[in-house]
This record gives C-alpha cells, structure tokens and sequence, in this order.
C-alpha cells in the first residue's frame, strides 16, 4: 500500500497554521509531515486531508462540522486522532483553532520516552536476513539466551 503524499500547498499551509512554539516540532511521518509536543503527535498531513488528536468530545464536534476518523490504513482508525473537514486550507481560522486544541490536548498527555521504548524492544531477524521464522535475538537484558518468538496455533 502506498501512502498519500501532500501538495507542495498543503505542506505550505500546514507549516503556516502550526504554532511557532519552542516545545513544537515538525517532522516527517507516514511520508506527510506532522506536528509533535513532548514526543506526542498531535496533528498532521495525510495526503490532503489534516488530522488532529483532541479528547473524545472534541472529535465528535469535528465530526459533526464533517470530520471523519484518522485511518492511515483502511478500518483501522488511530485511537484519538479525526481529520478535519475537506477544505481546511481555505479556513485557517478555524483550522488553527483545532491546531491548537490538539497542541493543548497533547501538552496533558505524559511525554514519550524515546530510549525506554528502544531498550526494551526486542530485535528480530527480517525475512530479507534470512530469517524467515523469526526468533528473538539475545539482548544483554535477556542473559544472552535464546528466545523464541511465541506463535499461536
């Protein structure tokens, strides 16, 4: 499957309507562009379409001004994000303001550890190694034994 890609127009307008704040980054994601606070993704691209993540009755007033649920991938809807209605770069008043309730919504949310979740993860071969039935690597937390990957029958 391949992703959507913006509009030279829609990363213009996105890069306008995110806040100049020193906690704000913007980086690449899905292949889009995305806004982040504290590790925490908080609005994006996808294709034309701008998603933003704000509390559960926030989405529903986007939905009711014609939102619809974030899915990267066809039926599978990301916990918390909605797109904002087609046309959002022809208002810029109201797509900032939902810019900036998903920047206030994600600043309460805890900040993500980067290095946490990269030391605990364990590494698997990829089928491109050769490693077509994965098994676990060893990681110095796990003692240097093997591990094998559980399969459900």
């Amino acid at each position: 499957m391949t992703m959507p890609k913006p509009s030279e127009q829609a990363k213009a307008a996105f890069q306008k309507l995110v806040p100049l704040d020193p906690t704000v980054t913007t980086r690449p994601m899905f292949g889009n562009l995305a806004g982040f606070v504290n590790g925490n993704m908080f609005c994006g691209l996808f294709g034309e379409d701008l998603f933003v993540r704000v509390s559960v009755d926030d989405q529903v007033k986007v939905r009711k001004q014609g939102g619809r649920a974030f899915e990267p991938m066809p039926g599978r809807a990301m916990t918390g994000y909605v797109v904002v209605p087609a046309g959002w770069q022809k208002k810029p008043d109201t797509t900032r303001a939902w810019i900036v309730t998903a920047l206030s919504w994600s600043r309460t949310l805890p900040a993500k550890d980067k290095t946490k979740a990269k030391k605990n993860a364990p590494t698997l071969p990829s089928p491109a190694s050769g490693g077509g039935k994965s098994k676990a690597r060893p990681t110095a937390a796990s003692g240097g034994g093997k591990l094998k990957a559980s399969r459900k029958k």
